[in-house]
């Protein structure tokens, strides 16, 4: 009866203390908010204030939830504050103010970032929307781009397929990404192997600091290299990337075959050998998935050859005769659910909305479609790279890891090609010759409740530890653009020694350096959040 009564007691200490924190906490943000709205007033160059979004502005849910591509932490912490400036002038009070006052920044472009980061943090911060500065500037003559960091790719690609036919981007293949965040990520996608990742055609950038200074590649030749690969939240604002538009023709062929794992083992090894030598004009990625209620894993060759079909046939039949792909497959529409094979040939533009999953005949303004999910899908990915073809017995892990679960996926993209061609040092981004592959892991569920998703994300974490045998070593490394915190984050003292842990899984050898940029520009360690880059220490 005495330790009923106790523990009774207890819960409604408990109780007790929540409510008095959540009063305390109130009135710490009330005042912080406060604090933030004077500072920002004194700074009459600017109209900021008219930008400024606090919970209970009635533009704050939308703009929060449009932030969230993954929404599995809708019920974590939110900004105090959401900044949405509409000219890069009101970017400068928001930092200035920021660190006055001590709150943190977290800093959205498109909002993809794989855990999270750029919405919630532990501490009191201010979201940095930049989705209104997304101003694009082409130059046809010079085959450039200035493109603010808050434009989609899809707006990029928009903006392009409008002036031109014989011009692309390599960026990624969703339209939702921020410009800013993929490309400071590096920027994988169906253009790599022939031109490199959307960071390696960067030739200029515009970045403000610290102190709300604008440095471009010509002021900082070292903060150029850094945000091209490092991540630039690690380092300040990233305003706008001056890009180099690349020639594509006007015809190019996509096609997608599709085959049952357990039926296609030498399909698939043979695709691990020389999917990376092919020519560069030809990529081929293949997606492992489970299908239908039959729950058999599924292979999908999604493709691309920068070229008409009439050239492609004659490569196929001389690398992947497997295929059984005919021109005639490519002239004549098949409508079959679960087609075996699909092609078609059509302009670059088209191409992009073929990986992305949308229709090919689609209208360009999908491009620039912002419409929020009424379906909420929640997920959780982490990533790998490969340097030797996975044994049979990896392929039988991986085939019976799947068939457990439902929901998951396996993205394999080629590399070689232009990749080989780019030192590991070029830019932060180090994975490149004698890297076969990357892996993107995803895993999905519709039901967020606590049983769900973690019954989800130890799926994913066993199937990740089950692969290490066959993936890249010393260090296991992984890809900046599928984030994944289980790798380690920053203790509160942000020290570089233990960074190292998860750095050096993202950047090798080129974490060293990165360290040393930040110390340079960013020394007080004022951008900051779970997985930044800390000021280098000896």
């Amino acid at each position: 009866m005495l330790l009923l009564f106790q523990r009774e007691e207890m819960g409604s200490l408990q109780i007790l203390f929540v409510f008095l924190l959540s009063l305390f906490l109130a009135k710490c943000y009330s005042h912080e908010q406060q604090e933030l709205l004077h500072c920002l007033s004194t700074y009459s160059e600017s109209n900021i204030t008219q930008n400024i979004y606090n919970p209970n502005s009635p533009t704050y849910t939308s703009i929060l939830e449009y932030a969230q591509k993954n929404p599995r932490w809708w019920n974590s912490s939110h900004p105090i504050f959401i900044a949405s400036p509409r000219t890069e002038a009101e970017i400068r009070p928001v930092i200035l103010c920021s660190k006055k006052i001590g709150l943190q920044i977290k800093i959205k472009s498109g909002g993809h970032d794989y855990e999270g980061i750029s919405f919630r943090s532990e501490s009191p911060f201010v979201m940095l929307d930049l989705s209104n500065l997304n101003e694009i500037k082409i130059d046809l003559n010079e085959e450039t781009a200035w493109v603010q960091s808050g434009a989609t790719l899809g707006e990029l690609y928009y903006a392009i397929a409008k002036r031109s036919k014989v011009h692309g981007f390599p960026g990624g293949v969703c339209f939702s990404v921020g410009t800013g965040g993929l490309i400071s990520g590096g920027g994988l996608g169906a253009l790599t192997r022939k031109f490199g990742l959307a960071a390696d055609n960067v030739v200029d950038a515009r970045v403000m600091d610290v102190n709300g200074n604008i440095l471009d590649r010509e002021m900082n030749e070292d903060l150029f290299w850094a945000v091209r690969g490092g991540g630039g939240a690690s380092f300040g604002v990233i305003l706008a990337w001056k890009l180099k538009l690349v020639r594509v023709p006007e015809k190019v062929t996509i096609f997608s075959i599709h085959r049952k794992l357990n039926s296609s083992r030498d399909l698939l090894q043979k695709w691990e050998n020389i999917s990376h030598q092919l020519p560069e004009n030809l990529f081929i990625r293949l997606l492992i998935q489970n299908g239908g209620a039959e729950r058999q894993v599924e292979l999908f060759f999604q493709s691309q050859y920068l070229g008409p079909v009439d050239e492609l046939i004659p490569l196929l039949r001389q690398y992947f005769p497997e295929f059984n792909l005919e021109r005639n497959d490519c002239f004549q529409e098949n409508t079959t659910a679960g087609a075996v094979k699909r092609c078609y040939e059509v302009s670059w533009i088209q191409s992009a909305f073929y990986f992305y999953f949308r229709k090919i005949t689609s209208p360009l303004e999908v491009l620039l479609d912002k419409t929020i999910p009424t379906q909420k899908h929640y997920y959780k990915g982490t990533s790998d790279f490969v340097k030797t073809p996975i044994p049979e017995s990896g392929w039988e892990m991986i085939e019976r890891t799947f068939l457990e679960e439902a929901g998951p996926r396996m993205i394999l993209e080629p590399l070689g090609g232009k990749m080989n061609e780019i030192s590991e040092s070029e830019t932060p981004f180090p994975h490149r010759k004698g890297n076969l592959y990357n892996i993107q892991y995803t895993v999905g569920w519709s039901d967020n409740s606590e049983s769900i998703s973690s019954q989800k994300m130890a799926w994913l974490r066993k199937l990740y530890k089950e692969m290490e045998p066959y993936v890249a070593k010393s260090p296991r490394t992984a890809y900046l653009n599928y984030r994944d915190l289980d790798f380690g984050t920053n203790q509160e003292d942000y020290s570089y020694s233990k960074a190292k842990m998860w750095g050096e899984k993202y950047f090798n050898g080129n974490f060293e350096r990165l360290g040393k940029v930040k110390s340079k520009v960013d020394p007080n360690n004022f951008f900051k959040h779970e997985q930044s880059i800390p000021p280098y220490s000896y």
